[in-house]
């Protein structure tokens, strides 16, 4: 098993293309080819949970936020960031940070929020455009099914909910072989007239090398004709924040006092109450003031982020409540997505998750 192995399953999840242009996921420390001796997961990479990768074995640390967010020029251990990278890096511990990719899709950060209050009739808040891209191609009628579940195998024909879409017309292809060439049907230097089936698939972006590939593989011509385009439409399933509805709605002070407990918050600091029923919720993870005109346009009665400054608060405007949960508590329940999905990967290998407090926010009561 290589350090590698883990960053595919986790990049199969979450792909790096995913994440925000100011992030820095990925591999931060480490050698991806070296051989993994167990995978520690955790919200955050501080020196303690570097040391308790060094007492457990685990040579790699599988955290959500990066530990280098902006490039060092000296590392001389004068912050907790350095002596953290320091500490690795003697001890020969890899760290990979999965951060705003995993937040941008459903199944992630603000999908385990969504389970903990057990939301249905889940959307993505903000759907983000420019990640998908839509491929043409033509294949003689006889090849369709079997090039066509290539490229749905492959990660096409997604949209929503539904699987293995595309779109198929039929038509006449023409083609002469120059010399040299070896041509599916027809003869070498004589035009040839193929009754072929003209696909189109979308698929998203992030996947076209694997997607190509697929095609090239499965198309019997020795010269595949396709075209690749980029669209404009948002993808429904990737992008920013949530939106879901509680089966039974309630009055806003019961669903405050169930988000406490589904947390273990100690506090939930929030806007006025407005004296509605809490039915359809919006929520992010982490830092997500960015999203509070988003929830008020898809008419949430209640929007639960972290991080929101005081001014935010009076963008509720009475029209729904904003309720700060805290960012560690917003995303504790991230360590559990990291490890359940690594540990059904790899049921026979050390997967643990941290038993490091990482919050640096107390609370005196």
């Amino acid at each position: 098993m290589k350090i590698n192995d883990i960053i595919n399953v986790l990049e199969n999840l979450a792909s790096p293309a995913l994440q925000e242009t100011y992030d820095n996921a990925g591999l931060i420390t480490g050698d991806a080819q070296r051989e993994c001796t167990g995978v520690l997961c955790s919200l955050d990479t501080t020196e303690p949970v570097v040391e308790e990768a060094i007492k457990k074995q685990c040579n790699l640390i599988v955290a959500h936020h990066p530990v280098i967010f902006k490039g060092l020029k000296k590392i001389t251990g004068k912050n907790y960031v350095e002596r953290t990278i320091i500490k690795a890096i003697k001890n020969d511990i890899s760290i990979y940070a999965i951060h705003t990719n995993l937040d941008n899709i459903m199944s992630g950060v603000n999908g385990k929020m969504a389970d903990k209050l057990e939301l249905v009739n889940r959307t993505v808040l903000l759907p983000r455009a420019s990640t998908l891209k839509k491929l043409y191609t033509f294949v003689p009628t006889d090849h369709v099914d079997n090039l066509r579940n290539a490229l749905f195998a492959a990660g096409a024909g997604h949209i929503g909910n539904y699987s293995s879409c595309s779109f198929n017309s039929e038509g006449t292809g023409t083609f002469k072989g120059e010399a040299g060439s070896n041509p599916f049907a027809g003869k070498t230097g004589e035009l040839h007239f193929e009754k072929e089936v003209k696909i189109e698939v979308i698929f998203p972006a992030w996947l076209e090398q694997r997607l190509l590939q697929a095609l090239h593989s499965a198309h019997p011509y020795e010269e595949v004709a396709y075209d690749v385009i980029a669209l404009e439409n948002a993808h429904q399933h990737i992008g920013a924040g949530l939106l879901g509805e509680i089966p039974n709605p309630m009055p806003e002070q019961d669903f405050l006092a169930l988000l406490k407990a589904r947390f273990g918050l100690r506090q939930v600091r929030h806007t006025r109450l407005t004296g509605n029923t809490i039915r359809k919720i919006a929520l992010c993870g982490g830092s997500g003031s960015f999203l509070i005109t988003n929830a008020l346009q898809a008419k949430a009665d209640i929007y639960i982020s972290a991080d929101i400054k005081y001014h935010e608060f009076f963008d509720a405007n009475d029209q729904m409540v904003i309720a700060d949960i805290g960012h560690f508590e917003s995303e504790q329940y991230t360590v559990d997505i990291l490890h359940d999905i690594l540990l059904e990967k790899f049921p026979n290998f050390a997967v643990l998750k941290t038993a490091v407090n990482t919050n640096p926010v107390f609370y005196y009561a």
